[in-house]
């Protein structure tokens, strides 16, 4: 006795084409939103490491200035300590923003669609 499937793909070929033409769009829909999810997670990641780096220079030389100059003279000592803050915030939050991107795991919809066909063939098979 023939399995169902090579009945179907010899009777009716074309199914088997559309099928598998589905498929593969499946398959491109997927690379392409798991593509743009790496792009956006990476992005994130790069600007938050330059966030932190331009923090760690511009603390360097809040440091220098700190260390160089006389306490009288600072007309105002707390831009030495807030100018630096302000891109380690922003560099933490983009951080915090390419670690908390909830997105669903790469191929989940094909392995979805891959599971109910193989239900589907396991039930066609079985006595």
């Amino acid at each position: 006795m023939l399995h169902p499937v090579f009945r179907l793909a010899a009777s009716q070929p074309q199914l088997l084409a559309e099928h598998a033409a589905g498929y593969v769009g499946l398959l491109a829909e997927e690379l392409a939103e798991s593509g743009a999810h790496f792009k956006r997670r990476i992005t994130w990641q790069i600007v938050g490491l330059l966030g932190l780096m331009v923090a760690a220079i511009l603390g360097g030389v809040a440091l220098l200035l700190w260390a160089s100059l006389p306490a009288v003279s600072m007309q105002q000592p707390w831009l030495l300590w807030f100018v630096p803050l302000v891109p380690a915030v922003l560099g933490a939050l983009a951080l915090w923003a390419s670690s908390s991107d909830n997105a669903q795991p790469a191929f989940a919809t094909l392995r979805e669609q891959l599971d109910q066909d193989a239900a589907m063939l396991r039930r066609t098979t079985s006595p």
